[in-house]
């Protein structure tokens, strides 16, 4: 990570009323990964939908649940959404997870399996909750073929400002 600003998206025009832009993505094949941490249900439309996001990473840093998780695979937090009741407007389950080597033990722990296969990953720099905001207002406004199965971030440090963040969004098997 160097000291100057990043900026993934790249300025297409300016206006006076916004900036528009536009994300470059490119079409990765993962494998699948075990998760574990804490879970809450709720959509994008719900005017808390960022209370209950923003509890679960209190949670799950000043809880010290973070701490708590066994043979994490790497030090990457990551935000999940999966359980989608239909598109990015539906109710959906929001876990804030890390992932790990092993099957947790422990019963107080929401364990998910991100399945393998076909994702979208962009790459985003900047505020962990601002940049992220963005990126996911522009990949709802994009024509992916989304599976609505699992989507996440993959945040690669926890520099609050100046973050790298990959997003990853779940595509339909190629038929």
């Amino acid at each position: 990570m160097t000291d100057s600003c990043h900026d993934s998206f790249a300025r297409i025009k300016p206006s006076k009323e916004r900036m528009v832009y536009t994300m470059n993505y490119e079409i990765v094949t993962l494998k699948e990964k075990t998760v574990a941490g804490i879970s809450a249900r709720t959509n994008n439309t719900s005017p808390d939908a960022g209370a209950v996001i923003g509890g679960l990473w209190a949670r799950f840093y000043n809880g010290g649940i973070y701490d708590s998780i066994p043979d994490k695979a790497n030090g990457k937090a990551l935000g999940i959404y999966t359980d989608y009741a239909g598109d990015e407007a539906s109710d959906y389950t929001v876990l804030v997870a890390c992932e790990t080597a092993k099957t947790p033990r422990d019963k107080s722990l929401s364990v998910r399996k991100i399945p393998s296969g076909r994702y979208a990953k962009f790459i985003i720099y900047g505020d962990m909750v601002q940049a992220v905001s963005r990126a996911w207002q522009e990949i709802w406004q994009m024509d992916l073929p989304r599976s609505f199965q699992y989507d996440f971030e993959e945040y690669q440090d926890d520099c609050m400002d100046d973050a790298e963040i990959h997003i990853y969004v779940g595509l339909k098997d190629e038929k």
